[in-house]
């Protein structure tokens, strides 16, 4: 009876072989040209568990070349990074290859151990491959960002894990000389029902094999999934368009619906999604008609993410129902859109000479006049008179616009 566990024996070896992520791997992906070019950059891969993220970083080290390192941030330390370095050094002493170092779930490493890795990404003893599940721009360091090419793993459809999971029962019947079936639409439930995660997915048809007698049938693999999946979501794109449907009902402010949208995203078992979800919502619909619900929103998610689930539904709850009743406007969004299609249309290349440094011409200082306000011109000189941001017609807004344009109309000064 084999011992290792059938998803590492089902591994992906090339990019070819890869579930999903096409925008990365496939013929035209992005981070597949990068390699097959021979340019391996500091990494940072972020997205759901069992999306592939570790499986690519084994593929680019053995396409590189390069002697691979692994480390795990939940047990990791300082030390066993210094260790890796010292091995590494030995290790390629003679050789032209180089060091990768893959570190998993980098957010469990704190600022100060994040800052150790820089000294060795600069000074090329290591080329680093760190993967999250979480937002990176939330939980890796600004520094590190910056020396790293981000790149998301997206959650898979149902369809991206057929082959996958045909190949698992194809080796477990070689293995046992048997020659049991199971129906595609079973494969594509169960692909949807664990959300993607192709590793589930192979434990799942992996157990129901070993009870099942001629097939693999949908109410046996049903009865082996996590009881927190829930039921079988037979449309790939359900999960999507339930945090879509969250995300309308809020803005729609309509509280009963978008907490029963929640209810069935987390259901799935996908905690990090709906925190995702609701950040966006507070600055994206609620915004400066409220602009606590930014603040409500982040506190409530990471309660949720302290607490993971079932417990994470009640702050996350307090936020959907919060968010839901609260005044709407988008109207940073919408400044923000504005604003962003002018620079990518290459406007407002020089800022104005009294607002650049060092000389700072020209400038005058707000807080040396009345009300702190004094009128000059702030935009490019192609953009002067430019209007992005519209007040909203909320209480919140409306009593910035009376501040706004009293200070210009009473206290203005050239």
């Amino acid at each position: 009876m084999p011992i290792q566990p059938l998803a590492d024996r089902l591994r992906p070896q090339n990019f070819d072989e890869i579930a999903g992520q096409a925008h990365l791997v496939g013929k035209n992906g992005i981070l597949r040209k990068l390699v097959e070019n021979g340019r391996i950059p500091n990494l940072i891969f972020y997205g759901p568990p069992g999306t592939g993220k570790t499986t690519v970083a084994n593929i680019i080290a053995k396409m590189s070349g390069m002697q691979l390192y692994k480390l795990n941030a939940t047990t990791a330390s300082l030390s066993d990074v210094k260790d890796v370095i010292t091995s590494a050094t030995d290790d390629n002493m003679f050789s032209d290859g180089g060091t990768l170092l893959y570190l998993d779930e980098i957010q469990y490493f704190n600022k100060k151990q994040q800052q150790s890795l820089l000294e060795y990404m600069e000074n090329g003893k290591i080329t680093l491959i760190a993967s999250t599940t979480e937002n990176p721009y939330f939980c890796v360091y600004n520094a590190l960002l910056s020396r790293s090419s981000v790149f998301e793993f997206k959650s898979l459809k149902p369809d991206d894990c057929i082959p996958t999971l045909k190949r698992a029962l194809d080796t477990l019947n070689s293995d046992f000389n048997d020659g049991k079936t199971v129906k595609e639409s079973t494969l594509r439930a169960v692909a949807a029902s664990c959300g993607g995660d192709v590793r589930m997915s192979i434990g799942v048809i992996e157990n129901a094999f070993y009870i099942s007698e001629k097939e693999i049938t949908e109410e046996t693999a049903e009865e082996l999934l996590p009881s927190i999946v829930g039921h079988f979501d037979r449309n790939g794109d359900v999960h999507y368009d339930l945090l879509s449907c969250l995300q309308k009902s809020i803005r729609g402010s309509d509280p009963d619906a978008a907490i029963f949208y929640l209810s069935k995203i987390l259901a799935s078992g996908d905690l990090l999604s709906a925190c995702r979800r609701i950040l966006v919502i507070a600055n994206e619909d609620v915004g400066c008609a409220y602009p606590m619900a930014a603040v409500v929103a982040h506190a409530c998610t990471e309660s949720a993410k302290a607490l993971g689930l079932p417990e994470a539904a009640l702050p996350l709850a307090n936020a959907v129902c919060i968010l839901a009743t609260a005044p709407k406007s988008n109207s940073a969004y919408s400044a923000y859109h504005a604003a962003s299609a002018d620079a990518a249309g290459g406007l407002g290349i020089t800022p104005p000479e009294h607002l650049r440094s060092p000389l700072f011409k020209g400038y005058k200082y707000p807080h040396d006049y009345p009300n702190h306000y004094v009128e000059q011109d702030y935009l490019p000189a192609d953009l002067k008179g430019r209007k992005y941001y519209n007040f909203g017609e909320n209480k919140t807004e409306q009593a910035a616009k009376a501040y706004y344009e009293m200070i210009r109309r009473d206290k203005a000064v050239k």
